[in-house]
């Protein structure tokens, strides 16, 4: 949730009616921010930090002594139905709530990993075993466990040290032999055959393919841009009064190529569904899966191993080193405020996250400067013309001589002229102060000024040495020298967030237990701050397109871009999803401006009509209906016409027998889902296009049911028609027609279809190379599935 929760925008809208309209008039006809701040946190009163702190006590984000068991014992049961993955993950809820050196989270390490051992991530496991044993695992369940470090040893080919476990085991058992007769007759036979299994590996050492080996291609820039970091020379910055900043091409660009590379100068991981604590044991510790369960809070990868932080049961890291890297950066301050935080939303977060990597100090240092040269002023003005001239943060030893008489500075570039991914550029990004409704800015004043109360009376706690950080460290750096600036900046952050925040996203592959056929989506992880991608402008129709690797974005030519042509991206609203005037309505109400870019302009150039991923067909001819509340077929030549609220009743009903279909395929009933979902596409093409989202749906449904059902010709079939679907809306080079390739390309694979499953390989590879770079997992997959059908006999490999 990017703004606080609705309880507390609820509370202080309230608040703000019941304010008298002298009091309402003085905040929304501030000049300033910092009017806008002053005005607004006076009115905070302690009422108000009691009804918050409520809010937050719902969240449960201190350790519990007792919930470890709990997900111990739930982590056991979807280890007996062999859910692996799910069981790691409820072991993990258990390690986050244990306290350090106790049996408890030594149990949870153990058990986890467990679970890696049998999804085969065997240095994973080998860790967690290493963490049971420091956090005092019981010595009576040892055996046990050195018996799986041992089998992770020999299957990573780590055999000296696979023999050096088997004798430390031996000489332990030797020395107390605490085990029961059966007990230490199976040991005694898994010890042999791990014996003979090593024996076996040193006489035939294993061989692995070159083509599993992966060859990730280098995802450098060719040659960086020595004016913009993170980019490469094919780009230059530039300003117009109506463009603003933005980017241009200095050569022509051919699809694929990498035109930024830049790690998030901040990032906050979406806490996904957090839900409130509520009475009674059943519901007290939740068992869902969401995004801090599953990537690190720092650096955003992948893992089923968490490693917690030590005061709170909320961060989880990757890595020690992430872990330790967050505390020494930010997390040593926001650990004790992660319900506050959960309350108040994402964009506060980050804005906090953003004066706790600057430090307090540089950020008191930025804005103190600021005032002074524009003569206490507001800065964070959007017309303010001397906001970067004024201060250079990576270059304060510089002299403005460095820029050319009469040019004017880029707002963000540092006194040499270039333009870097720091806080100089992030406090250059517009907070469009005066575009915010009243309202808007009394919600984040507030909530900025409850805050920094908290991390002032945390800092003051720190100083009297009553409250101390889990590790011994102090909780919060120094307070800048004044408390309004710090609470100022931060509140210029929170604005510049609704136009300036990315969505940090990523590629999930998901798909029926039966079937080894993807479907993929892209999920949100996290909200991010990058100052040299924000320098891109948007249009519905982009020449780029966006990939993350974690923290870093990767913005790569998606078509043929001239030289002098402007290099933009989309912020949402794209063609392919949404018409025009909706596009318009929701850029102008986040982004403030009115939408032209050329899609736009011919759109509405265009007469209105539904476009044909939405459009219904004549009953009789086939024929696209048109109309607004009475819809008649375009073939003139034939008489229908229907009620538009009738084909869109008939749409809901068929789309709720789809789900339906969906659910029995997720369930494992194939053959029933199949029989629904033939039917819907028997109803589907009474009244529907033949490009309709819907019916592309159904025909990926059935696809998705042939391909369990090992029928792949039939699924190939339906596949197909589900990618005419998708090119028709999404075009034929978008990444939308890059994944369902894909997905064609593992039916044809299973199939053998070796000529259709080449050609579609190709297709894919080309296309995904372009929009993820070639370094991408399903582009991986793709080579792979293409060097295996190359290697069959009698396959041309041209």
């Amino acid at each position: 949730m990017d703004l606080p929760v609705d309880e507390w925008k609820a509370y202080l809208l309230d608040k703000w009616a019941l304010l008298p309209k002298a009091v309402r008039d003085t905040v929304s006809t501030a000049e300033t921010l910092s009017d806008v701040f002053l005005h607004s946190s006076s009115l905070l009163q302690p009422e108000d930090e009691v009804f918050l702190k409520r809010l937050s006590s719902a969240y449960l984000v201190e350790k519990d002594p007792d919930a470890p068991l709990f997900y111990r014992e739930e982590g056991n049961r979807k280890f007996q139905e062999k859910d692996y993955a799910g069981a790691a993950v409820l072991y993990s809820k258990g390690v986050s709530h244990s306290r350090p050196n106790t049996e408890g989270i030594s149990l949870c390490y153990a058990n986890r990993s467990a679970a890696l051992f049998h999804l085969g991530q065997y240095e994973a496991c080998l860790k967690d075993i290493v963490r049971a044993g420091m956090h005092g695992y019981p010595e009576r369940l040892q055996p046990k466990m050195m018996l799986r470090k041992t089998e992770c040893l020999v299957n990573l080919g780590r055999l000296q040290e696979a023999k050096q476990t088997i004798t430390d085991l031996e000489s332990s058992l030797a020395a107390k032999p605490t085990l029961v007769p059966s007990s230490h007759h199976i040991l005694q036979r898994s010890l042999h055959h791990l014996k003979v299994k090593i024996q076996d590996k040193e006489t035939l050492p294993e061989t692995f393919p070159a083509a599993l080996s992966r060859a990730f291609e280098d995802m450098a820039l060719g040659e960086e841009n020595s004016q913009i970091s993170g980019a490469s020379h094919s780009v230059s910055l530039h300003t117009d009064p109506l463009k603003g900043r933005h980017l241009v091409a200095t050569k022509d660009i051919l699809p694929g190529e990498l035109l930024v590379k830049e790690d998030a100068f901040v990032s906050v991981l979406n806490p996904g569904e957090m839900p409130p604590l509520h009475h009674g044991l059943e519901n007290k510790w939740d068992t869902r899966v969401t995004n801090g369960d599953l990537y690190c809070h720092r650096c955003l990868k992948h893992t089923l191993a968490t490693v917690p932080c030590g005061g709170c049961s909320y961060a989880r890291y990757c890595s020690q080193e992430c872990m330790q890297e967050a505390w020494e950066c930010y997390h040593s301050t926001e650990c004790p405020l992660g319900a506050l935080l959960l309350t108040l939303g994402v964009f506060c977060h980050v804005a906090l996250r953003m004066t706790l990597l600057t430090r307090f100090e540089d950020v008191d240092g930025v804005v103190g400067v600021l005032c002074d040269e524009t003569g206490n002023k507001d800065v964070c003005s959007p017309g303010n013309k001397n906001l970067v001239k004024t201060f250079d943060y990576s270059n304060q030893g510089e002299s403005e001589e460095n820029y050319k008489k009469g040019e004017t500075p880029v707002p963000g570039c540092s006194a040499s002229g270039k333009y870097e991914s720091n806080y100089n550029a992030v406090f250059s990004l517009l907070p469009h102060t005066e575009k915010h409704s009243a309202e808007h800015k009394f919600i984040c004043a507030v909530s900025v000024s409850a805050l920094c109360r908290q991390l002032r009376a945390a800092s003051l706690q720190t100083q009297t040495g009553s409250f101390k950080a889990s590790r011994g460290r102090v909780v919060t750096p120094g307070l800048c020298a004044d408390v309004t600036v710090w609470g100022l900046a931060m509140l210029r952050h929170m604005l510049q967030l609704q136009c300036n925040a990315q969505a940090i996203t990523s590629v999930w592959h998901t798909g029926s237990k039966e079937s080894i056929v993807t479907r993929s989506r892209q999920v949100r992880l996290a909200t991010g701050v990058f100052p040299v991608v924000s320098l891109l402008n948007h249009s519905c129709s982009p020449n780029t397109s966006v990939s993350f690797a974690g923290t870093v974005a990767t913005v790569r030519a998606a078509q043929p871009i001239r030289r002098g042509q402007e290099i933009v991206h989309c912020y949402g609203p794209h063609e392919s999803r949404m018409g025009v005037a909706e596009r318009r309505r929701k850029l102008s109400s986040q982004y403030f401006f009115d939408c032209s870019c050329p899609a736009c302009h011919t759109e509405t150039l265009r007469a209105a009509s539904e476009p044909k991923w939405e459009a219904f067909c004549c009953s009789r001819c086939r024929a696209l209906m048109q109309g607004n509340d009475v819809l008649s077929c375009s073939n003139q030549s034939c008489p229908e016409s229907v009620s538009k609220d009738h084909l869109i009743s008939r749409l809901q009903d068929l789309q709720q027998q789809v789900c339906g279909a969906q659910k029995l395929l997720r369930n494992g009933k194939l053959e029933q889902a199949v029989q629904q979902l033939l039917g819907c596409r028997e109803a589907a093409e009474s009244f529907l296009s033949a490009e309709h989202t819907t019916v592309g749906e159904i025909e990926d449904g059935l696809g998705q049911a042939y391909a369990a059902l090992g029928d792949w010709r039939k699924s190939a079939a339906h596949v197909q028609k589900s990618v005419r679907v998708v090119e028709a809306r999404h075009g034929p080079s978008s990444i939308e027609i890059g994944h369902e390739l894909f997905k064609l390309a593992q039916v044809l694979f299973n199939g053998l279809a070796v000529p259709e499953a080449l050609n579609t390989i190709r297709k894919a590879e080309k296309i995904l190379s372009v929009h993820c770079g070639p370094e991408s997992d399903e582009v991986q997959e793709l080579r792979e599935m293409k060097s295996c059908l190359l290697d069959l006999p009698f396959i041309p490999s041209g």
